[in-house]
């Protein structure tokens, strides 16, 4: 994750950030920033030269696990040339696995559990005064703890993420998120409302609303919210053009919440939708408390709301059990559903979770056939979707310099396709309409219109965004 200020510090304490995993740790990581920057911190793009080194950690699925490991690894030789370098982990894996990380990575000073991120600052000035190593796991946070940070000191990114809820009830059988984030917390929506205000004031104009679960957003609190009316009062901030928001779990997607993609303008026109599997056999074992019909339900109820949404999901092979037949299904309802982009993975245990414990696991070999099997359904599927878009003009939140292309500006549409176009960089935080010309695997190439400032030129797109207005 890269991290950029507009505020220079004359501070000597320099900090390097690595964050693997999710959204909700990159926004947990802008946190930590924003805390140590407001202490004399600055940001250091160069490892070696840090003082501190904040590394926030996953532990969803193995492969993030063995990443953070990976990484430690070769802090290892970096510490022991510079003794007084200080090195904090944190997030999931750290929460996971506690002062088992101290143990076995002898030059982490600091470990901080996924309930003890507020606390990072003072603790990483603790350490940097001692060579005392340390473990802080809190068991609980009956507040939101983002609302401990202190404002918010450089300038805010144009889609900018906020927190809106912490940890998950549903305790699929595969996943250890309920044992590292805890249970459902919601933070109470003047706090986000008041977020989003200030992220707007530095230059926001678009939030991304992260939750382990956002349909469920409102448990908890003292005041009678749920996540539709949230949006409603998120739509009326002034100068805010777009709201995004993930994850969703199916079995709480409900009419309220797909009428927002008709009556909300600024809720963008795409939904992370996570399926995991299509067969019912496979659902009801990882217990995600819909089937497959059921799934394919919800889609056609967005789509007669919104057809023109786009849709990405989540799905695994090789949960223990899977037969050929039952991952026969999940092709299926993937070519049936017709998704823009797929998040796809190899079935790995996870501690503590009951799908560990399941026998019949499946073969790696066989996990690697489907996967690969699955991914090229999936890569066709997206081929014809962005080819389809060529010759559509699109409206396009520009988010800065395109990494792709030196001197091209990027940006998202609604349904969150990457656009690379030629343009000049006073265009950042603007909505403009850009003509499509070229499609590739995961983005597109256009041409900025002449009168290119959003509503200054005519659509020509046969699919609007804002066809989205409910049948």
């Amino acid at each position: 994750m890269e991290l950029t200020l507009s505020q220079s510090h004359t501070e000597t304490c320099r900090l390097y950030i690595q964050t693997f995993g999710c959204q909700m740790n990159e926004y947990d990581s802008h946190c930590v920033l924003r805390s140590l920057i407001s202490r004399g911190y600055c940001i250091t793009s160069h490892i070696t030269q840090a003082d501190v080194i904040f590394l926030n950690t996953c532990c969803v699925r193995e492969k993030a696990e063995q990443k953070a490991f990976s990484f430690l690894g070769r802090l290892r030789r970096l510490k022991e040339r510079r003794p007084s370098l200080r090195i904090i982990v944190a997030g999931c894996l750290a929460q996971q696995l506690g002062t088992g990380l101290l143990a076995r990575f002898d030059h982490v000073d600091l470990v901080v559990g996924t309930r003890g991120i507020p606390s990072v600052s003072h603790l990483a000035e603790e350490v940097r005064r001692t060579t005392h190593r340390m473990a802080y796991l809190p068991e609980d946070d009956p507040e939101c703890h983002y609302d401990t940070f202190p404002e918010t000191i450089f300038n805010s990114p144009v889609a900018s993420p906020v927190t809106i809820m912490q940890g998950c009830d549903n305790f699929c059988t595969y996943c250890i998120v309920p044992f590292v984030r805890g249970r459902e917390r919601s933070r109470p929506s003047e706090m986000i409302l008041q977020e989003i205000r200030k992220l707007v004031d530095g230059g926001a104009r678009e939030v991304l609303l992260l939750g382990q679960n956002v349909n469920s957003y409102g448990s908890g609190l003292k005041e009678v919210i749920g996540f539709p009316e949230l949006l409603r009062q998120i739509h009326t901030i002034p100068n805010l053009l777009r709201i995004r928001f993930t994850t969703s779990h199916p079995k709480d997607l409900n009419e309220d919440l797909i009428r927002c993609f008709a009556d909300l303008p600024k809720l963008c026109k795409h939904l992370h939708l996570p399926f995991q599997a299509g067969s019912d056999r496979v659902l009801k074992r990882m217990n995600r408390g819909y089937t497959s019909s059921e799934y394919h339900e919800k889609i056609q109820k967005l789509r007669e709301v919104c057809p023109d949404i786009g849709l990405s999901s989540d799905v695994m092979v090789g949960f223990p059990g899977e037969t050929e037949e039952d991952f026969q299904e999940t092709v299926r309802l993937l070519e049936s559903v017709q998704f823009d982009t797929l998040f796809s993975f190899r079935y790995s245990d996870r501690p503590g979770t009951k799908s560990s414990q399941f026998p019949d696991k499946v073969d790696e070999s066989i996990k690697a056939r489907r996967l690969k099997e699955l991914q090229g359904v999936q890569d066709a599927i997206t081929r014809r979707k962005y080819l389809a878009e060529q010759g559509k003009v699109k409206e396009v939140l520009v988010e800065g310099p395109s990494k792709a292309s030196n001197g091209q500006m990027t940006g998202r549409t609604h349904q969150n396709r990457i656009v690379n176009f030629d343009g000049p960089s006073n265009l950042i935080g603007k909505a403009v309409d850009v003509r499509i010309v070229t499609a590739f695997s995961h983005s597109l190439r256009g041409d900025l219109l002449p009168a290119y400032l959003k509503g200054s030129a005519p659509s020509t797109e046969n699919s609007k965004e804002a066809s989205c207005s409910g049948k």
